[in-house]
């Protein structure tokens, strides 16, 4: 997921999945497996996921699994997911809709408060459970949608 500088992963999949005619299946292959970068590969178009921790033979049968177009998941992974589909993240609130709004904005928390005329607190606050809700640890990893 992370080719490089400049280089995305996740915006390289979706590139390769939307190529017209025969687009490849793409098996993402990564140390990462948080709930947030295993979402933005899946959504992306990503065919499987698969962690680099996994034994060679579950590599070959990952690989042959996406190549025939079957999605290929690492066991935690796949248990990530599962998880995620038996306990959903609850939807964001309007004012958590707010601050998302204005973070994407690149306003740091006392801009944010100023905007809504709320505390930084309460901005902090917000925050926290917007982060719990995406799945991610700061403001750097949400994924934006546009």
């Amino acid at each position: 997921l992370q080719l490089g500088e400049g280089i995305d992963g996740v915006a390289t999949t979706r590139r390769l999945t939307t190529l017209p005619d025969h687009p490849p299946y793409v098996l993402v292959l990564t140390t990462y497996d948080t709930d947030a970068d295993i979402t933005r590969a899946v959504e992306a178009g990503a065919t499987g996921y698969l962690l680099k921790a996994e034994r060679p033979e579950e590599l070959f049968t990952a690989i042959r699994a996406a190549a025939s177009g079957r999605t290929a998941l690492s066991p935690p992974v796949a248990q990530r997911v599962m998880t995620h589909l038996r306990n959903p993240q609850p939807e964001l609130t309007p004012r958590e809709r707010d601050i998302l709004r204005h973070l994407t904005q690149g306003l740091g928390n006392r801009e944010i408060a100023r905007a809504l005329f709320i505390s930084e607190a309460t901005v902090k606050t917000h925050l926290g459970r917007i982060y719990q809700k995406l799945g991610v640890e700061t403001r750097a990893l949400i994924p934006i949608r546009r």
